[in-house]
């Protein structure tokens, strides 16, 4: 191998190590559960084109109760991409649970998108053996393509009462986190 070529080599080993390492301290640094979290303002706008909103599709759970856009009108919604087989997604779903039971009453409502295929049976004896509280969504493709297929999991993703995009979290939310998050889209009116 020549001189020059091995200096290309490590100088592209350099710079993929440097980026990196930019792109685990923004996902981490931006991901801090001790640092605020900005809402924005107290009234709730309706989403509007070039903003990312709520997507238009319909999520029918494990119930079959349907919940269309016009049902999460005006509610503050949280979408949470999981999978049974998900270390980081069962660390999360007890926060979750105390979440929406705290805040349902307040028009919080969470959707937890199922993304892997367990069969009924499994799926109900999943959400008695980890207390889900919340409804469950098996994912389709009209939920997948409008989240553009989230790549890790969990994700989340929360929309105020206008339906605009308020705040991600890729990786495990906790309680506290999600409880800071959602107390200034409570309180916004429409």
């Amino acid at each position: 191998m020549s001189t020059t070529t091995s200096t290309k080599a490590l100088i592209g080993v350099l710079l993929a190590g440097t980026v990196g390492v930019i792109i685990f301290l923004f996902v981490h640094l931006s991901s801090e559960p001790g640092k605020p979290i900005s809402i924005g303002s107290s009234k709730a706008a309706a989403c509007s084109k070039g903003q990312k909103c709520l997507p238009e599709v319909s999520y029918t759970d494990t119930t079959g109760r349907v919940y269309s856009h016009k049902d999460l009108e005006g509610k503050v919604v949280v979408v949470n991409f999981w999978a049974t087989w998900c270390k980081p997604c069962l660390k999360e779903i007890p926060d979750l649970s105390r979440v929406y039971e705290k805040y349902k009453g307040d028009g919080v409502i969470i959707l937890g998108v199922l993304t892997d295929n367990p069969d009924a049976d499994q799926l109900l004896n999943f959400q008695s053996d980890h207390e889900m509280t919340y409804p469950v969504i098996r994912s389709n493709s009209d939920i997948m393509v409008s989240f553009m297929y989230p790549e890790s999991l969990p994700t989340t993703f929360v929309y105020d009462r206008g339906g605009r995009e308020v705040f991600t979290r890729v990786g495990a939310v906790s309680e506290q986190v999600l409880a800071q998050v959602l107390a200034p889209l409570i309180a916004q009116k429409l």
